[in-house]
């Protein structure tokens, strides 16, 4: 009775919090491998693969011995966490009590390999196999991204009948976006005659990853055309589409889906939507989603420290920076980036000192030439040409290209001839030649009055013959992403 109890709290039940299993669970006096083998898939199935693990020690620890059903579940959780050492060990486990061969085992073996990025030993157990289930070679195929292997793969699955298994197919959809083969992804895509949302998922996230992002869009709204609902996994990749397009409409519609199904606001999916909303310039709701969200690491925070100071609101910006560190969540070298990205657009030199000086001093952040870049930015934006200039040539990292245009443009600003000469040079030194840095030359002369020298370097730009790429200006109306190039 206490079984089916068990069983129907940490299984059956879609959604229910582990707190309810978890008291079943104590008042048993001495729980057998069936209920340790129920509760360690609980947590696994609710993401919670750390509390899997614990539990799994526990049984150990109380000499109740693991089975075949007991492993599969515990190197899933391994496998979420990448925990290759412990793997490693439940292996040694497998071994002593003679399940090497057993096929779910050797499945979740595999899946473990794979995921943990040990290729080698992935391939050299799916060789070892008599009999390699569909599962088997979905866990190759996602694992090894290597195409020659998924292409030899893919001929296999067309030789031996395998196309109608729309699991391995999904695998070889994830395994050519992966590898940078998206139209090959989107034409096994497309014969495939079931699709669930794991394998629209596979291909949305596909554009996503390879800057497909209209694409990743057009085929969203089709997916809803199809009548398939969208989980949490289709919501990051389109709402990093709907980022880097302005896509706002379509990321609002998201966020009122997450609101309507009740869909759990995690740490991916809350600065998924936060990043969309701050790029599409809606900080209000970006700051709301924030403030929702039940637990937020130290991306999320940066994610809203860089995203206010795009939005010209770099002292709210340096107040959530505060914030977090009040709330003892140590910040990093990309917490820094946002903060002095903040102080560079609200003019706040003095502040932008402060913060570089306190990364090593007091937080124990080494900079690196993306905070220099950024010091030489907010001294040069403020007029402190020559204290930017002093600045790179005191800098412990050899400064790139970037610092120098950098300092470049902000002599455009305040007309600073010698130093924009001198940039321009470090520039071409580091560089291919690009034109906008003889573009800001040109008009540093043209600004001062010598036409003469302005015109030179412009006639040297056509004597190099460099081209300009056209500009691009992206807008949404009515859910359609309209592009305009110049």
């Amino acid at each position: 009775m206490a079984g089916n109890l068990l069983e129907s709290a940490a299984i059956l039940i879609p959604d229910i919090p582990m707190d309810y299993p978890i008291s079943i669970f104590e008042k048993l006096e001495e729980p057998d491998s069936a209920a340790y083998n129920l509760m360690i898939r609980g947590f696994t199935l609710n993401k919670s693969p750390n509390e899997a693990i614990l539990l799994f020690n526990e049984m150990c620890e109380r000499s109740v011995r693991p089975d075949e059903f007991t492993f599969p579940c515990i190197l899933k959780a391994c496998a979420r966490l990448h925990a290759l050492k412990e793997g490693e060990q439940i292996h040694a486990l497998v071994m002593k009590y003679g399940l090497g061969s057993n096929g779910f085992v050797l499945n979740a073996l595999i899946g473990l390999y794979a995921g943990c990025g040990e290729v080698d030993v992935a391939r050299h157990m799916f060789d070892g196999m008599n009999e390699r289930s569909v599962s088997a070679w979905s866990w190759i195929v996602a694992g090894l991204n290597d195409i020659e292997v998924g292409e030899w793969i893919h001929e296999y699955v067309e030789a031996n009948g395998l196309k109608g298994n729309p699991t391995l197919v999904t695998s070889l959809v994830d395994m050519y976006t992966k590898c940078g083969r998206v139209d090959t992804a989107r034409r096994l895509f497309d014969e495939m005659p079931r699709r669930d949302v794991v394998t629209w998922n596979a291909m949305i996230s596909g554009y996503s990853q390879a800057s497909r992002h209209k694409e990743a869009l057009e085929l969203f709204h089709e997916m809803q055309k199809a009548d398939v609902e969208p989980d949490a996994g289709t919501m990051v990749p389109i709402l990093s589409s709907c980022a880097v397009l302005g896509a706002l409409e379509t990321g609002k519609w998201v966020h009122s889906y997450v609101i309507k199904k009740r869909m759990q606001l995690t740490v991916t999916l809350g600065t998924a939507l936060m990043d969309s909303y701050l790029k599409c310039g809606s900080v209000a709701n970006a700051i709301e989603v924030f403030r929702k969200m039940p637990s937020k690491d130290v991306f999320s925070w940066a994610v809203l420290i860089q995203g206010l100071s795009y939005n010209g609101q770099g002292r709210k910006a340096i107040e959530f920076f505060n914030l977090m560190v009040e709330e003892n969540i140590a910040p990093n070298n990309v917490t820094f980036v946002a903060v002095l990205c903040a102080c560079r657009h609200a003019g706040l030199v003095d502040e932008g000192i402060g913060f570089f000086v306190s990364m090593s001093r007091d937080f124990g952040v080494e900079p690196m030439i993306e905070h220099y870049g950024c010091m030489v930015d907010i001294l040069g934006r403020a007029g402190f040409i020559e204290e930017a200039y002093q600045f790179i040539n005191i800098m412990p990292i050899q400064p790139n290209a970037i610092i120098w245009r950098t300092l470049l443009a902000s002599c455009r600003v305040h007309k600073t001839v010698e130093i924009g000469e001198e940039s321009l040079k470090n520039v071409v030194r580091l560089e291919p030649i690009d034109s906008g840095d003889y573009i800001l030359l040109s008009n540093i002369y043209a600004s001062v009055g010598r036409l003469e020298d302005a015109l030179r370097v412009r006639n040297q730009l056509k004597e190099k013959v460099i081209k300009q790429m056209p500009d691009c200006s992206v807008i949404e109306m009515d859910g359609v992403i309209h592009e305009f190039f110049s």
